[in-house]
């Protein structure tokens, strides 16, 4: 089982000025919410992609299920 703890760890490491909330019921499918300042000016596509970018080969392996939204810090605010 990989722990919420450590994906949001990964991603904040990755992303500058991050904060990553995390949360799974089972241990297998993770709910998150990431908010970035590498964000801005990104379509949420490529937002995306820097989030897998971040978990790598995780993703393949150690996760099974993660939905996710990103947010810029002012969409965050606001």
């Amino acid at each position: 089982m990989f722990s919420q703890d450590r994906i949001k760890a990964l991603i904040e490491s990755a992303l500058p000025d991050c904060v990553a909330v995390v949360h799974s019921d089972d241990g297998e499918h993770y709910e998150g919410r990431i908010v970035s300042s590498a964000f801005v000016g990104k379509l949420p596509v490529a937002q995306h992609r820097m989030v897998y970018a971040a978990l790598g080969d995780h993703m393949k392996s150690d996760i099974h299920a993660f939905t996710f939204k990103t947010f810029t810090p002012d969409k965050w605010q606001g």
